[in-house]
């Protein structure tokens, strides 16, 4: 782990090596919380650890029983390195990542967040290090994917730009998300869009490679899309929460409810007024994902 931390922020950079050598970063938050169970954070497709810093700095600092946040950043976004091979960009490579970063992290088990894309990657991960799942919490994301959820982010991903002003940058972020989250006022479309870019040499950009679009053109939304039910069976011995954003286009409810029938033991947050993928550090989900982590008992193995 490198030496360098914000203390303002509240988090230490981790750097670490993917197995086939890319150099991959992420957030540690609460590393001297040592008797609780740690919690591992998977962002969406183009999105970054900093999604979950509002969260892990509660998770981490303010809940009843503070824990280890570790936030990755998958190949190609936020502080990891852009893979030259835009076909590496895909669920298994990073699924290996992720554990190639709890190794260096030190982390043998942990309750798993994952946002969308890292909500399969949970899944994934059941099947190849069903060890390191002791619970997960899935954010907006089933094993099956409404189609129409999947054409509005192809489109944003496909219509994604740089800026030369951090106004412009709002501004395109709010007309995007304005449908998804219609009660988010100025200043929160002002942090999500720090979220989302960063300034360098002058210009606002993307903190991720856009030669990701080319995982999601590639894809025939004129076929049936993949499930992965089979990877969510991974999950019935996991306790599982579910969180669905209220207007969301990504996660149906009848995909949700499908999800409860194979997993009885499932609890599910309706998030109101939000879409795709709620914001974890808002509706108070940091108290109410707190309480579950807490309530599976696991912290007593620790």
């Amino acid at each position: 782990m490198s030496e360098m931390q914000d203390e303002q922020k509240g988090w230490t950079r981790l750097d670490y090596s993917a197995p086939d050598g890319l150099q991959l970063a992420g957030r540690c938050y609460g590393w001297d919380n040592d008797d609780a169970l740690p919690v591992l954070c998977l962002a969406g497709l183009t999105r970054n650890s900093a999604d979950f810093h509002q969260l892990a700095l509660y998770l981490s600092q303010e809940a009843p029983r503070r824990r280890k946040v570790l936030s990755l950043d998958y190949r190609g976004r936020g502080m990891s390195a852009w893979d030259n091979n835009w076909e590496n960009y895909n669920p298994l490579a990073e699924a290996e990542d992720v554990l190639a970063g709890t190794t260096a992290a030190g982390i043998e088990e942990a309750a798993v967040i994952g946002t969308s894309r890292g909500g399969m990657l949970a899944m994934i991960l059941a099947a190849m290090r069903p060890a390191l799942l002791k619970a997960v919490i899935l954010n907006d994301v089933g094993p099956e994917i409404d189609g129409r959820g999947l054409v509005r982010i192809r489109a944003y991903v496909e219509k994604g730009r740089d800026f030369t002003n951090w106004q412009d940058a709002v501004e395109a972020v709010e007309a995007i998300g304005q449908s998804q989250f219609p009660n988010f006022d100025h200043e929160e479309w002002q942090r999500q869009a720090r979220l989302i870019f960063e300034e360098k040499k002058g210009r606002i950009v993307r903190r991720y490679d856009p030669k990701i679009m080319k995982t999601l053109t590639s894809i025939d939304l004129d076929s049936p899309l993949p499930s992965l039910w089979p990877q969510f069976d991974g999950l019935k011995q996991i306790p599982v929460l579910t969180i669905r954003g209220e207007r969301s286009d990504l996660l149906s409810p009848e995909t949700l409810e499908k999800m409860h029938e194979a997993h009885p033991g499932m609890q599910s947050i309706i998030v109101p007024d939000q879409g795709h993928a709620p914001d974890l550090g808002t509706a108070n989900l940091p108290e109410r994902i707190a309480e579950f982590i807490t309530s599976l008992g696991a912290d007593a193995q620790v």
